[in-house]
Order: structure tokens, then C-alpha cells, then sequence
């Protein structure tokens, strides 16, 4: 015991090491708690039950996009073509909605959509392209190709009352907001597929050493393909969401959700490096940005100041990664 405490004390490389394995481990459970009692404290709304269904309901799509990208990115690589394609899905949904009827149109959107998906991952898991250059490059692409389907045009539905296309953004079961119930439904879903699959540990081990994976016999170029198809679906089911309770949408509507949701994704710990990380926690670091939000827009502070406060949290979470990682806080060269 004296040992372990020993370890603890300042100056101690020991204690450094602990202090950083423990943040590894615990720092978003942490943080969750340190948001919700700092929040708690400074209002009164902030712990009501409306006020969290409020919460859940705002980090629903963003949630819902963060648990395909995350599999993206335990696996090593990068999305950030998923504001756009968010942008390109609701204005396909909801404009298709009074043409074909909104079964048909919820179809064809998860069928662009996965399409899209499956080039990203054909360019990064079969040609063996940069991840970040490709979406980057998918980013605009899809931009411009909303653009021309929509003429510049913002879609409307037209009759908004009468239609159960409403349900998966508007409606509620048992008290709870639908689109909460999705979030929370595919993340447990792919939290089990993550962690009790064997998809789920071939997509660990291609982020943690793609080399001996390649070596181990696994189908790198499949794994990555999939992981690429499955940000794809999340991002559609996310559209689905919106386009539901806007009930319309503009063409930029999801322009900077990637950089948000990967905000969330590295919150909630999983690594940039690739290899490591987890659904259950991409939920959690979802919802503290959802709470960062929520407990300064009631304590009367700017929308903007949300975004500087994001940046910090990124910078943070980032640097005790890394820090972790190398068994120290500050690099010596």
C-alpha cells in the first residue's frame, strides 16, 4: 500500500505514469460526472427531466453519426465527408418524400447513401488511398452533388400533419423522443457487434497494427470497406432523424457536423491513432458536448462560445491521449 501511495507523489515518474493510465481509462467518466455537477450547481434546470430528454434529443444525430465513424476510426482512418453526406441524405429524403412517398424515399436514401459509403471505402480499403485526402476530397464532391440534385433550393414537405414519415424525429414512446431511442438502440447494438464480434476485434486489430494484421491473415481491404459502409448507414439514420423533425432542409444543413462528431468520437477516447476505443464511450463524449451546449446556452452565454469551449475539450482529450500513450505529460524533444 505504502508503495502505491509512494507512487502518487509529486515528482514521482511513477505517479505521473498511474495518474495518466487512470485519465486513460476513467477521464471521460470523469469528465461526465465534473460536467453534470458543475451545471447542476450553476442552474437548477439543468438536472430536470425535460432539460436531459432536451440533451439526449440534441446529441442525437450528431450520436448517431459518431457511432459508424467511430468503427472509421478505431480501424485507423478518417470521415469527414459525413457533414456533407448528412446534408446530401436529408435533401434527398425529404424531397423524395412527396414525389414517391416517404417508404420509397427513406429507401433510395440508404441506398445513395450506402453507395457513397462504398466508394470512400473502395478508394481507402482497396486502392489503399490517404483517408483523410479521400474524404476531404468526398466532402466537397458530395457538397456540389447536393447542390445540383436541389437546383440551390432549399426542400420542403408539403403536408407536415399528415404524414408517419414525422415519427423518427417528432414522436415519443413511453415519454422518450424517438430519435433518443434510435441513438441509444444502435449503440448498444454496435457496442455488442464492437466488443463481442469477431468483426469487432479484426476492426481493433487493423487500427492497432495494420502490418500484422496483413500477416495474421485478415482481409484489410474488406475490414476498412465496411467500417466505411457502416459510417454511411449511421450517417443515413441520422438523416432520417433530421428530415423528420424539420420536416424540410437546406442544402448546407450538415455542413461542420464532422468536425463535431469527431469532436465527440476523441472525447469519448477513441484513439486517432486507431486501435483502440469504444461505442459506449463515443455516447458519453456525444453527450457531454450536448451538455457543454446545453448548461451554457441556460447560464446566458453566446451560442458561439460553444465552440470555443469544444476546441479546449478537443485540445485536452487529445493531449492526454497522446500523453498516455508515451507514459508522460510534456515530450522532451
Amino acid at each position: 500500500m505504502k508503495a502505491l501511495l509512494d507512487s502518487f507523489k509529486p515528482g514521482s515518474k511513477g505517479g505521473e505514469i498511474s495518474v495518466l493510465q487512470f485519465f486513460g481509462k476513467h477521464g471521460i467518466s470523469v469528465a461526465f460526472v465534473l460536467c453534470v455537477v458543475i451545471f447542476s450547481l450553476s442552474t437548477q434546470k439543468f438536472l430536470s427531466t425535460d432539460n436531459f430528454l432536451t440533451v439526449v434529443m440534441q446529441a442525437s444525430i450528431i450520436g448517431t453519426i459518431a457511432l459508424g465513424v467511430t468503427f472509421v476510426v478505431i480501424g485507423g482512418n478518417l470521415d469527414l465527408s459525413v457533414g456533407s453526406l448528412l446534408s446530401f441524405a436529408t435533401v434527398l429524403v425529404v424531397d423524395l418524400h412527396d414525389k414517391v412517398g416517404p417508404g420509397t424515399a427513406i429507401l433510395l436514401m440508404f441506398v445513395f447513401t450506402l453507395l457513397i459509403g462504398s466508394i470512400n471505402g473502395y478508394l481507402i480499403g482497396y486502392l489503399r488511398l490517404n483517408s483523410l485526402i479521400v474524404t476531404l476530397g468526398m466532402l466537397s464532391a458530395i457538397q456540389g452533388i447536393t447542390l445540383v440534385y436541389s437546383g440551390g433550393k432549399n426542400v420542403d414537405i408539403s403536408d407536415q400533419t399528415n404524414t408517419w414519415f414525422a415519427f423518427f424525429g417528432r414522436e415519443a414512446l413511453f415519454g422518450v423522443p424517438v430519435p433518443a431511442i434510435i441513438f441509444i438502440v444502435l449503440g448498444i447494438i454496435l457496442q455488442i457487434v464492437l466488443l463481442k464480434t469477431g468483426f469487432g476485434r479484426k476492426i481493433f486489430a487493423i487500427g492497432g497494427n495494420a502490418t500484422a494484421s496483413l500477416f495474421s491473415g485478415l482481409r484489410r481491404n474488406r475490414l476498412v470497406f465496411s467500417t466505411y459502409l457502416l459510417s454511411a448507414f449511421t450517417t443515413g439514420c441520422a438523416a432520417l432523424i433530421l428530415g423528420s423533425r424539420v420536416m424540410g432542409s437546406q442544402n448546407n444543413v450538415g455542413e461542420g457536423y464532422e468536425l463535431l462528431v469527431l469532436a465527440g468520437v476523441i472525447l469519448g477516447g477513441t484513439s486517432l491513432l486507431g486501435g483502440s476505443g469504444s461505442i459506449a464511450r463515443t455516447v458519453i463524449g456525444v453527450l457531454i458536448l450536448a451538455m457543454i451546449q446545453n448548461g451554457l446556452l441556460l447560464l446566458g452565454f453566446p451560442y458561439y462560445t460553444q465552440w470555443l469551449v469544444t476546441w479546449v475539450v478537443i485540445i485536452v482529450a487529445v493531449w492526454l491521449d497522446i500523453a498516455a500513450k508515451r507514459g508522460k505529460l510534456f515530450s522532451t524533444y
